[in-house]
């Protein structure tokens, strides 16, 4: 035997001594995992669902959450809050902007499963890529800032300092927009994560291989365990559990189907949780992820921030 180029095995002729080329072999197609408190679970239900590109190709098998996943990514997320919303925002921000630097190293792997998931041509592939990486820097880099553009010292009629000042309203359940499988999921997680919260994010359905990827970036980055939490699997299944969820503070239903959303909203006021939602005139089918203007916002932030108001007195 002889091995070619590339380390495959080639068999030597036994009669003219030339190589024959390696047998085709059988890929090997990956099973996706959960991502919920740092570590990569199966689901607790055994089950799975493949995962199909834009073309119909199968590319890939991926866990199909269960009731009692939400449960424990929810508890994972909860677990994870004090610590992250503790840190300075100085520091969140580096952490979000390694999270940035990893997605640059694993920049072609992205731009292969977008192009797979999405049906796109590699060059449109690689912009949507390239924007999402860049649209993590810049809500990275409002980690430090956003306090400074909500918050305000209040003028009083008495001898005191009042101060309005935002704080993170806690863990945060977000249902990925459908179709933009990467930049659109990074649009939207991003804004709860930089101001302090915690999240449990329902991937795209039919779409969640890019998002499993930026799993295991998060997985080798300074994001602390807890502080993302992902699911793959079936909305309608999930979306009503993630809703209903007491200990989920605030809810971001762009990506809830249609037929789910008035279900949906009523859960989630049951325990009054902070809801924001895309307006009901957005085809999300159709929004343009892409469009700076419309997607770098920081009452993204804004959202799902708790303004406090404090009280002190001025000493002489």
């Amino acid at each position: 035997m002889v091995t070619n180029g590339r380390g495959a095995v080639a068999r030597r002729d036994a009669t003219n001594g030339t190589a024959k080329a390696p047998a085709s072999r059988i890929e090997v197609r990956k099973t996706y995992k959960l991502y919920i408190g740092g570590a990569f679970p199966r689901s607790e239900s055994g089950r799975s669902y493949l995962v199909k590109g834009a073309d119909g190709t199968p590319l890939a098998n991926a866990c199909r959450a269960s009731r009692k996943d939400v449960r424990d990514a929810v508890r994972a997320a909860r677990k994870a809050v004090p610590g992250w919303a503790g840190k300075t925002a100085m520091n969140r921000g580096q952490v979000l902007y390694r999270v940035a630097e990893l997605m640059e190293g694993r920049r072609d792997q992205f731009v292969a499963e977008v192009a797979a998931a999405e049906g796109l041509r590699e060059p449109r592939a690689r912009d949507v890529v390239d924007r999402a990486i860049d649209r993590w820097v810049w809500y990275a880099g409002w980690a430090d800032k956003i306090a400074q553009i909500l918050g305000s010292s209040n003028p009083v009629a008495a001898p005191y300092f009042n101060f309005t000042i935002p704080e993170p309203t806690g863990v945060v359940g977000v249902v990925a927009p459908e179709t933009s499988s990467l930049l659109g999921l990074v649009s939207r997680l991003a804004p709860p994560l930089v101001s302090g919260n915690t999240v449990v994010l329902l991937t795209s359905e039919a779409r969640p291989l890019p998002a499993v990827t930026l799993t295991e970036v998060l997985a080798t980055s300074d994001v602390p365990g807890g502080v993302v939490n992902v699911l793959t699997g079936l909305r309608k299944e999930l979306v009503p559990v993630l809703a209903a969820h007491v200990d989920v503070d605030a809810l971001d239903t762009w990506g809830v189907p249609d037929a789910l959303r008035i279900e949906t909203e009523r859960f989630a006021a049951d325990d009054v949780k902070r809801l924001s939602r895309r307006a009901t005139t957005v085809d999300e089918a159709r929004f343009d992820w892409l469009d700076d203007r419309a997607t770098e916002r920081p009452e993204w932030i804004a959202a799902f921030l708790e303004m406090k108001t404090v009280w002190h007195p001025i000493g002489t």
